[in-house]
C-alpha cells in the first residue's frame, strides 16, 4: 500500500517525467501484488489490513510536503532503499518461508522488486548527472 501511495504522489509531484513514469509503474506493480496477495491471504483466513501503520504513513507525509527536484531526489533516494531491504525479505520468504503459497508469491514478485530497484537507480545516476551540470 505504501508504495502505492508514493507512486500516488510521484506522479502529482515530480518534476521529471522519468519519476512519474516510474511512480505509474509502482502504482500499477504493487496494485497487481497486493491482489494476488489478498487473495493468498483470503485462502488462509489472513486478514490484510487496510491502512498504513504510522511509520508508512509518515514516510508518505514527508515525501508530500516536497515538490519539483527536491520531491524527485528524495523519492528516489527512498525508493531505493525501500526496494533494497524488500528484496532482501522476499528472497528469504521465497527461500525459507513455510507456505508454499506465500513462498510462491514471494518468489514470482521478486523479479517485478528488481526491476523498481534497478528503475530507482538508474533515475539516481540521471539525477546526479544533471545536477552536476
Amino acid at each position: 500500500m505504501t508504495e502505492i501511495e508514493l507512486g500516488k504522489l510521484a506522479t502529482q509531484k515530480a518534476s521529471s517525467d522519468a519519476v512519474k513514469q516510474f511512480g505509474q509503474k509502482l502504482i500499477d506493480d504493487h496494485t497487481k501484488a497486493n491482489d494476488q496477495l489478498k487473495e493468498i491471504a483470503g485462502k488462509a483466513n489472513i486478514t490484510i489490513p487496510d491502512s498504513l501503520d504510522s511509520k508508512h504513513q509518515s514516510r508518505i507525509d514527508k515525501l508530500a510536503k516536497l515538490s519539483g527536484p527536491e520531491f524527485d531526489k528524495a523519492f528516489v533516494k527512498d525508493a531505493i532503499k525501500d526496494h533494497e531491504h524488500d528484496i532482501s525479505e522476499f528472497k528469504s520468504e521465497a527461500q525459507n518461508g513455510s507456505d508454499p503459497n506465500i513462498k510462491q508469491f514471494a518468489s514470482s514478485t521478486l523479479p517485478a522488486l528488481e526491476e523498481h530497484l534497478t528503475m530507482a537507480r538508474d533515475l539516481s545516476k540521471q539525477e546526479k548527472k544533471t545536477s552536476a551540470k
